[in-house]
Formats: structure tokens, C-alpha cells, sequence
């Protein structure tokens, strides 16, 4: 897939004109599923969060940038319907919008939907992550970001790029969200890991990692 992995949404031009690259037309022309379901584990949620995602009315810009046919697709409700009825709908869309909350969470009913194993059939699907929707693509969270237990007891999540990431970085309502706490996640991760701010994103296109930014990010623990 091609990714475009936010710590806030798509909150500035430079942004927007990552995920204009990405879908390679304009918004108005695209169809979106917005996938709410990690907002149900995290403790500082509630449905009031996810009903704000989905008629954009949340903080974060996702589902109310103007797309031809938004929809929703709830994971949970996935594995009672049969791929047959859920899959094509996946398939049509042209961009996945993923609310954040518990990435443990929203990687476990991506296993437990069959929506993981579909991703990597959608070479031309962009998928664009906000905190827990971003995070959820990377080979593990660290411990910190543990909330929900997952069947596993770990952190491990969908590992489909080779790094990390600490979402909302120097957020003012995070005052643990530090750089100084994001050197020390970094170490625990041990392998490559970016702490980024709500300004900043990592778009993912054919292998290729670039950082998109206007505000603060850093890379730890770069490869070799």
C-alpha cells in the first residue's frame, strides 16, 4: 500500500500535498472508508470520539477534506460478514482513513477481520494513519503506549514498514511527550524509530520513506 502515517492528521499544505501525491487525483474524486475502531480500546475515549472522526468534527483532519463518497468500516464487525460481502467494498476504495486510540487494539480486529492479509493486495490503496492508525503499521509500539492487552501480552503490531513511531511529539496536552521520553521509547525499541509532532507525517511510497514536515520530528536509531 501506499502510506501516509500522521500523528494528527493532514493539519497542513504540505501534508495535503503529500496525500495529493499519494492518491495521484484530487479528493473530490476519491472514495474513502473511514475505519474508527481503535478509538473504542483507549481509555480516554469514547464513542463520542469516534462519531467525531467520522463527521469530521474531531481536532484532527481526515474524513472531512472533501471526499466524492465517504464511508465507514467498522473491523469489528468484519469477521461476522463473510470477506465476500466486506472485501470489495476495501477493494473500491481509494484511501483507508484510520482513526487513532489503541493501535494494540485496531491490530488485533485487522488480524481478526482478515483486513490485514487483504492490505497487501492493494498496491494502489493509500492508507492514512492518525497516532494510533499510523503506529499501528510499524514492527511494535513500545511499552509505554500499551494500553489494551492483546491476546500476546506484548506490543507487537502489523510490522508492514521497518520502523517506530512516538506520536505527538511536544503536544501540549502530553506534557510526557517529550523529546527526553521519546530518547528513552527509542532505546527500548532498539531499532529505527521517529518521534513526530501533529504537524508531521511519513509518507511510505514504493519502499521509499520520506518525512513530511512543518513543525518538529527525529529520527533514532538510523540504519546502518
Amino acid at each position: 500500500m501506499k502510506l501516509l502515517l500522521t500523528s494528527g492528521g493532514i493539519t497542513n499544505p504540505s501534508l495535503q500535498g503529500a496525500l495529493l501525491d499519494l492518491l495521484g487525483k484530487p479528493i473530490s474524486e476519491c472514495h474513502a472508508l473511514c475505519i474508527p475502531t481503535a478509538s473504542y480500546a483507549h481509555p480516554w475515549c469514547t464513542p463520542v470520539n469516534a462519531y467525531r472522526f467520522i463527521t469530521g468534527g474531531s481536532p484532527a483532519p481526515m474524513c472531512d477534506l472533501g471526499w466524492k463518497s465517504p464511508g465507514v468500516l467498522e473491523l469489528t464487525a468484519l469477521p461476522s460478514l463473510g470477506r465476500e460481502r466486506w472485501a470489495p467494498w476495501v477493494r473500491e476504495a481509494d484511501v483507508l482513513l484510520v482513526d487513532g486510540g489503541d493501535a494494540l487494539y485496531l491490530a488485533h480486529w485487522m488480524r481478526e477481520s482478515g483486513l490485514a492479509d487483504l492490505l497487501p493486495t492493494l498496491p494502489d490503496t493509500v492508507w492514512v494513519g492518525l497516532s494510533a492508525g499510523s503506529m499501528v503499521m510499524t514492527p511494535r509500539i513500545g511499552a509505554g503506549f500499551v494500553g489494551w492487552t492483546a491476546p500476546a501480552g506484548n506490543d507487537q503490531t502489523l510490522g508492514l514498514v521497518d520502523f517506530s513511531i512516538f506520536p505527538h511529539l511536544d503536544y501540549p496536552h502530553f506534557p510526557e511527550n517529550t523529546l527526553a521520553h521519546a530518547e528513552k521509547w527509542a532505546a527500548e525499541i532498539g531499532g529505527p524509530a521517529y518521534a513526530i509532532d501533529d504537524q508531521t507525517a511519513i509518507q511510505v511510497n514504493d519502499g521509499h520513506v520520506t518525512v513530511i514536515s512543518e513543525g518538529h520530528w527525529k529520527l533514532f536509531n538510523p540504519p546502518n
